[in-house]
């Protein structure tokens, strides 16, 4: 069964919601273009999460200028979140200490945007498979999807599919999925990537982009027979947005019976 997600997206310290297609490598911001800043601390929405057992929210740190603002929020609720951004094999377990949940990576794993396959199986072997999450967020190129890095950026050697999610699997315990073109854009989810990550995903898989109402939990059920879960962004009313309420998300949670996923790899 589908369930909802939360994340906490962190630019320059702050909690914001930001167009995926405008970030840059460089950190400039003249072409940032950003649907939320929050006045709260990141602490408060960790807070929120955990006072509806909202486990496995993604505190993801987009740039530098973030790490002490994702401490806060692990601080807020120790091991209920997954703290992504930056991760590499020299700070994975310094993660983990400071109260991560789950670490979650992808630039260390494509050095020259090519995919090390021996990276991934030192950083799973380093902390355990259960305690790494790994995201392959995309952009669509023709009628394929390949995995971007740095910010959504750089296009990598490496395509999500049924091939490449069968392989890396085996070393981790989810996948996060931003597709990274409808990413904080509100105008819908890439509806035949939901359905492929369906079925080729063996492990849980969250996916993140495009969500503009309820209804698009229903969707994403159906497209991915209840395979896949969903994270709203600048949809939700936390964050600013119109489309989604986020009581309406903890009551779906609540009617699917469970916070989190917690389906064994088929």
């Amino acid at each position: 069964m589908t369930i909802f997600r939360p994340c906490i997206d962190l630019h320059e310290g702050q909690v914001k919601q930001i167009v995926g297609a405008s970030l840059s490598s460089t950190d400039t911001s003249s072409k940032l273009r950003t649907n939320f800043v929050a006045v709260l601390p990141p602490s408060h929405y960790a807070e929120t999460y955990r006072e509806h057992d909202l486990r496995g929210a993604h505190v993801i740190k987009l740039g530098a200028g973030n790490d002490d603002a994702a401490r806060e929020a692990l601080a807020a609720w120790p091991k209920g979140l997954q703290v992504g951004g930056g991760i590499t094999i020299d700070n994975a377990q310094m993660w983990l200490d400071a109260g991560a949940d789950k670490v979650i990576v992808t630039s260390w794993l494509f050095p020259d945007a090519k995919f090390s396959l021996s990276r991934l199986e030192r950083l799973s072997a380093a902390i355990g498979k259960e305690s790494l999450v790994v995201d392959v967020s995309c952009k669509r190129v023709a009628a394929r999807w390949v995995v971007a890095m740095d910010k959504w950026q750089t296009l990598t050697d490496t395509e999500v599919d049924e091939e490449t999610l069968a392989l890396v699997a085996g070393h981790c315990s989810e996948f996060l999925v931003h597709a990274a073109d409808v990413e904080g854009l509100c105008a819908g989810v890439d509806e035949e990537l939901v359905q492929r990550l369906g079925e080729w995903c063996s492990i849980p898989c969250t996916y993140a982009g495009g969500g503009k109402e309820l209804a698009d939990l229903k969707l994403v059920e159906r497209l991915s027979h209840g395979k896949v879960d969903l994270t709203f962004g600048s949809a939700l009313d936390m964050f600013g947005g119109s489309g989604v309420k986020f009581a309406e998300c903890v009551e779906w949670n609540k009617k699917q019976g469970r916070s989190t996923r917690t389906i064994p790899a088929s």
